[in-house]
């Protein structure tokens, strides 16, 4: 029922005709043939992009990762833990030593001494002893005969540069050249600009003013009969099409394109099950009757029969070399202490006990109890085959 209501658009304009309801199904049905092929591809690969993520990708990303981690990031970090650190510091205080410490001994202990006590004290020695009571002198000689002297001339000077420049300038500007310029320059200028160059210019400005409203007018009437003519000739035209069959057309064409999506959805679902399916019962079924019905058992008895007496073989195998190999090793152990009480001489050996087992019965072992009566007898067997019989 949830299926049945979105299968045709619900809202359409008025006016539709019968034209347009027998036009929608063929269009849909074209449209359907058409986006069928689009959205099975689409699906195809979705599907094989989410197998391949999940089968391939991730593993191969996190195999590339743990090779990286292996191969890169661990050595990397071992490197500079215990390489590139190390030299560092060494490279560091090498530098130290070779370009820091030898600059700051010879600022310190060199130009340091050398500008305080060769520039700096003679220069404050000489301001504070020589140059101080000069210019206190200095300044006591020009406040006391310079500056009196210099204002008595200062004011002969003043009275004199008046008397000789400033006067006669004044006069020459205020009675000779302000009244020709004002009665001779500005009076006649301002008469021409009052009573001829004003009436002109206010009698162009309304010229102007009265061709500007006639050409905006005259304009105003063309661009108004240009605009009726594109809207009768071009805008109406257009208008009419595109909401009489563009529209309408382009409405159905979506409305075609969005149910045909969906039903070829369902449609690539359905192929796509039946699909799965029969991958299921023609490949994955007989595949695990095979597993099931074949390959387990005969892998049950091939580890039974030969894979588990095998280990059992090689470990019995190996835990027999290891006892024979411990028993020569602690022959030629005894041997050799042996040999050396034989040759140098002394008591028994206090470490002949430290096993808690009694050694193979020997020649030497022979003689000793031979002479020793109280001494316990060697067993006749050795710990290999003890240990052997025990298995057994």
């Amino acid at each position: 029922m949830e299926y049945g209501k979105h299968q045709a658009p619900q809202a359409y304009e008025p006016g539709e005709g019968c034209l347009t309801t027998l036009i929608r199904v063929p269009v849909r049905i074209v449209v359907l043939v058409i986006v069928l092929p689009v959205r099975m591809v689409r699906d195809a690969l979705v599907v094989t992009w989410r197998a391949a993520e999940r089968v391939l990708l991730r593993p191969l990303g996190r195999a590339l990762a743990r090779l990286f981690d292996t191969l890169v990031a661990v050595p990397s970090a071992w490197l500079y833990r215990t390489v590139l650190t190390p030299l560092g510091h060494a490279l560091r205080w090498l530098a130290t030593a070779l370009f820091v410490w030898p600059w700051i001994g010879l600022w310190r202990y060199v130009a340091v001494p050398v500008v305080r006590y060769g520039l700096v004290v003679p220069l404050v020695w000489l301001y504070g002893t020589v140059l101080t009571p000069i210019g206190h002198g200095t300044r006591w000689l020009y406040r006391t005969l310079l500056v009196p002297a210099g204002r008595g001339i200062g004011t002969a000077l003043g009275r004199l540069l008046t008397a000789l420049f400033v006067r006669p300038v004044a006069g020459l500007w205020r009675y000779a050249v302000v009244p020709v310029v004002r009665y001779g320059l500005v009076v006649p200028l301002v008469w021409l600009y009052g009573t001829v160059l004003t009436p002109i210019g206010h009698g162009v400005s309304w010229l102007l003013v009265m061709v500007g409203r006639g050409i905006e007018a005259v304009v105003r009437g063309l661009a108004a009969a240009l605009v009726r003519l594109v809207l009768t000739l071009l805008v109406a035209p257009v208008s009419w099409l595109y909401r009489r069959v563009l529209a309408p057309v382009g409405r159905e064409i979506g409305a075609a394109i969005e149910v045909a999506w969906r039903v070829a959805g369902q449609l690539s679902r359905a192929i796509g099950r039946a699909l799965a399916r029969l991958a299921r019962y023609l490949v994955v079924a007989p595949a695990t009757w095979v597993y099931r019905s074949v390959c387990t058992p005969v892998g049950h008895r091939v580890r039974d029969a030969v894979w588990a007496p095998a280990v059992r073989a090689a470990v019995e195998a190996g835990r027999a070399t290891r006892d024979a190999l411990r028993a020569a090793r602690e022959s030629v152990r005894q041997a050799r202490r042996g040999a050396w009480r034989a040759l140098v001489g002394g008591g028994a050996d206090p470490r002949a006990g430290e096993r808690g087992t009694v050694a193979a019965r020997t020649l030497g072992s022979a003689q000793q109890t031979a002479t020793v009566p109280s001494a316990a007898q060697a067993p006749e067997i050795s710990p290999l085959g003890a240990e052997t019989l025990k298995r057994g």
